[in-house]
C-alpha cells in the first residue's frame, strides 16, 4: 500500500442502515435484506484501509443488502482504521506510520479471525460464502483462497474471479491487468476483468461522484459484483 490513493477519497452521503455484531469475537457490520433472502449464502465485504470508520463502505454493504444478499464486513483493523482526515490533508497522511500499521494488521493476523468469523456463520447454517475486497481487502479476498498466491489460485481454485480494473492504479496497473488476462484465461471456475478509464485506485469505494467518469466506474464496479454473485454464489 505505498499508493498515495490508498489513503485518499471523497466521502459519500447517507446514513447506513445495518448493525454492529461480534461474531467469534470479531466486530462486524451487518447488512440485511429488507425481504426473504437465502439465508444460507452470505457475502463477506473486506474494507479498505479506512475500515468501518467510513460511511462509504457501510453504504455499499447496504446496498449489496438491498439486492438479496447478507452482508458481513468484519472490523480488519481493531480500532485502528486510517483517520478519515487524511481524505483532505497531507499532514495526516503523512503521520500515519504505514509500515508499522501493516504489521499490527497484517493479513496473516486477520485471516485467522476471519476465518473464525466463517465457522461461526457456518455454524449459523451458510454454506455458501461470496467476497467483495477493496484495496487492502482485495488482498484478503486471495487470502482466503490461497495465502494471495494468485498463479495457485489460477491453477486449482474452484471459486470464481471477478476484478474491477481501473486506469490509474499503481497497486494493480495495466501490465498486471493484462498479464491476469493470460493467467486466467480458460480458468474454468469463471473469470472476468472489467475495466474503467478515468479512475483511479479506490474508485469503487472512495470515487468522487461528482465526475461522471468515476460515477459510471463505482456504479458499473457494483452492478458487476452482484451480477457477479447472482450467477456465481
Amino acid at each position: 500500500m505505498d499508493c498515495e490513493h490508498c489513503f485518499q477519497g471523497v466521502r459519500h452521503e447517507g446514513t447506513p442502515t445495518g448493525a454492529f455484531e461480534d461474531i467469534a469475537g470479531v466486530k462486524c457490520y451487518v447488512a440485511t435484506p429488507p425481504g426473504a433472502h437465502d439465508a444460507t449464502k452470505a457475502v463477506l465485504f473486506l474494507c479498505d484501509a479506512f475500515g468501518l470508520t467510513l460511511t462509504n463502505n457501510l453504504l455499499l454493504c447496504d446496498d449489496f443488502a438491498r439486492n438479496g444478499f447478507k452482508v458481513y464486513a468484519p472490523d480488519e483493523f481493531e480500532g485502528e482504521d486510517v483517520p478519515i482526515a487524511s481524505f483532505d490533508s497531507p499532514e495526516e497522511r503523512a503521520k500515519l506510520d504505514r509500515e508499522g500499521w501493516l504489521a499490527r494488521h497484517s493479513p496473516a493476523h486477520n485471516l485467522a479471525r476471519f476465518k473464525g468469523v466463517l465457522d461461526a456463520l457456518r455454524r449459523q447454517g451458510v454454506t455458501r460464502f461470496g467476497a467483495t475486497g477493496y484495496c487492502y481487502g482485495g488482498r484478503l479476498v486471495f487470502d482466503l483462497v490461497f495465502a494471495g498466491e494468485i498463479h495457485k489460485y489460477a491453477r486449482t481454485a474452484a471459486a470464481p474471479l471477478l476484478i474491477n480494473a481501473c486506469s490509474d492504479d499503481r497497486q494493480y496497473p495495466r501490465e498486471k491487468q493484462d498479464a491476469a488476462r493470460v493467467l486466467f484465461d480458460g480458468f474454468a471456475p469463471g473469470f472476468r476483468q472489467a475495466y474503467f478509464a478515468g479512475c483511479t485506485h479506490g474508485f469503487a469505494v472512495r470515487g468522487d461522484m461528482s465526475d461522471p467518469k468515476v460515477r459510471e466506474g463505482k456504479e458499473g464496479a457494483f452492478k458487476n459484483t452482484v451480477e457477479w454473485f447472482e450467477v456465481h454464489l
